[in-house]
């Protein structure tokens, strides 16, 4: 199974923990400014915890993954990607970038 993990600049960060082996990057921009940034992981662990942090205030949320939607293959899972990110005529990209390092 394959888990979305979403970061967004100034709000929170996903940080990738055991049980996660990250695949593919994308950083979403919305009329060339970075509004998110994805990670498609596959889930290695059903019991995996996903750490959310907060960036104002520090608080650490480890969230179980069985609230998180799951695909069957990345390519699903990048394709539920392109539909959240695509408004019409909109000025959107979803932008292939590197993989986090921890």
């Amino acid at each position: 199974m394959y888990v979305i993990l979403t970061s967004k600049p100034g709000q929170f960060r996903t940080k990738v923990v055991q049980g996660l082996k990250p695949l593919e990057a994308y950083d979403y921009l919305f009329y060339g400014q970075t509004k998110a940034h994805f990670v498609i992981a596959e889930l290695l662990e059903d019991s995996t915890r996903i750490r959310v942090i907060e960036d104002d205030t520090a608080i650490v949320n480890d969230v179980p993954s069985k609230f998180l939607e799951k695909f069957e293959t990345t390519q699903q899972a990048l394709e539920e990607l392109r539909h959240l990110t695509t408004f019409g005529h909109m000025d959107t990209e979803l932008r292939k970038t590197t993989l986090p390092t921890s």
